[in-house]
């Protein structure tokens, strides 16, 4: 019994916990759970939780069965929505074959390989998502038809408004369980906010996404509201993305800070955003795993389409924000193509192991793109040499399978179910007559 799993069983003793939830999540990046009773945990840290494998996506296939669900004590929280008098506690877990073995399907694990593939060259992954999100009146999002919760936009201070409400109990929740929140405030479309989340070690980041997600819509739905992390849920108005800052620490020190350099990056930090650009199209379709997605990457917004790095350009993948005067710490790069419907566990992977892959070949970095790719067509990007991310679900599928990185990164198990998953999709995506073709042709034609 490790000194967390003893916490665990006294906190459950001494707060009266009824019910601990066992969470993980499935290759698409959806939430499962399994519920055990107090008087189980001691069993269950001990030998697991086991369940048929074969019921989740991505996971077991019909003659591999069954798996273990084995809880991490350390990411144990109380759950602030449950009721007084019967108290229930939350932990991540990981998935184990039935002979002990990390399972291959599991994406928390893939994540927890990738790190450890980070530590033995000295390096830890910090990631500070910027999460954005609608708030849909329940009943028109039910039907397809969404209706804003109100008109406001950038920074707008909404104090009779409803979403308002929701943002701020959102963000106690989430502090109440553990989850600091450094910005929050009302987005640039209507009824759309962003949930900052202070910077922290990528796997502890990744489960908190799950909660955060998770909160949200609990949030939303118990007050008759609707919250989606859908990247393009609206014409005519800008989508939601999850820019997220990254930076790699050895110990306490940050290796992407260089006092000397002119943009205070260090050598680690170039090669590390040269891997980034080099493999960006390559991990598009994780980072970026819906048919809409691709709605919000082709528009000329917040979305950054354009395969270059700036330090201030909004059509830029990759932006170096100023850091923090006098706080070397803050040193940070920013990846703006991921949206809040990625499974975190598998789009940080691919991000580790694209800006590693940089810094081990030494991958130069290209020159500062300052120029708005938005104002010139694509015949002048092609003549400036300026790639763009894949424009369709179908086309980042195509380059992720010819990815040997990719596949290296997540395994054989995950990175073909992924693909025969999302190219079933695609497919019926295309088979199906959307409302911009009736509304287009049917009159006339």
């Amino acid at each position: 019994m490790t000194p967390d799993q003893e916490y665990v069983l006294r906190t459950v003793e001494e707060r009266g916990v009824r019910l601990i939830r066992l969470w993980f999540t499935d290759v698409l990046g959806q939430l499962k759970s399994v519920a055990i009773s107090p008087a189980e945990l001691d069993t269950v840290f001990e030998e697991g939780v086991q369940f048929d494998g074969t019921a989740i996506d991505g996971f077991s296939r019909v003659h591999e069965a069954d798996v273990l669900a084995r809880p991490d004590a350390t990411t144990f929280e109380l759950l602030p929505w449950a009721k007084a008098d019967e108290p229930s506690g939350r932990m991540f877990c990981n998935i184990a074959t039935l002979d002990g073995h990390p399972f291959d399907g599991d994406p928390r694990q893939i994540l927890q390989r990738n790190l450890r593939s980070a530590r033995e060259r000295g390096f830890t992954l910090y990631a500070a998502p910027e999460v954005e999100f609608f708030y849909f009146d329940s009943s028109s999002a039910s039907e397809g038809r969404p209706v804003p919760l109100d008109n406001a936009s950038y920074f707008d201070l909404t104090t009779a408004d409803i979403s308002s409400d929701l943002r701020k109990t959102t963000i106690h929740t989430l502090e109440a369980m553990g989850i600091p929140v450094e910005y929050s405030f009302h987005e640039d479309s209507p009824s759309q906010h962003e949930i900052d989340l202070r910077y922290t070690e990528a796997l502890s980041m990744a489960d908190n996404l799950m909660t955060l997600r998770l909160v949200v819509k609990k949030i939303a739905l118990d007050r008759g509201a609707h919250a989606t992390f859908l990247p393009k849920p609206l014409n005519g108005v800008q989508g939601s993305g999850m820019h997220t800052h990254l930076s790699l620490f050895e110990g306490d020190t940050n290796v992407f800070h260089d006092p000397d350099d002119e943009l205070g990056m260090s050598e680690i930090a170039k090669h590390f955003t040269a891997g980034l650009l080099h493999h960006a199209r390559e991990i598009t379709a994780v980072t970026n795993q819906l048919v809409n997605s691709y709605k919000r990457l082709t528009e000329s917004s917040e979305a950054p389409p354009y395969v270059v790095w700036a330090r201030n350009n909004r059509s830029a993948l990759v932006r170096v924000p100023v850091r923090k005067q006098g706080k070397p710490t803050s040193a940070r790069i920013e990846y703006r193509a991921l949206d809040g419907t990625a499974n975190p566990y598998l789009a940080f992977s691919l991000i580790l192991a694209a800006g590693l892959r940089g810094i081990d070949e030494q991958y130069p970095l290209p020159d500062e793109t300052n120029l708005n790719l938005f104002e010139i067509d694509d015949n002048e990007r092609k003549r400036l040499g300026v790639a763009a991310l894949p424009r369709s679900l179908q086309e980042a599928l195509d380059v992720m399978e010819e990815s040997e990185l990719v596949r290296d990164t997540l395994g054989d198990h995950v990175f073909e179910w992924f693909l025969r998953n999302k190219r079933a999709e695609w497919s019926e995506f295309q088979s199906r007559v959307t409302p911009f073709e009736l509304e287009r042709y049917l009159g006339s034609w």
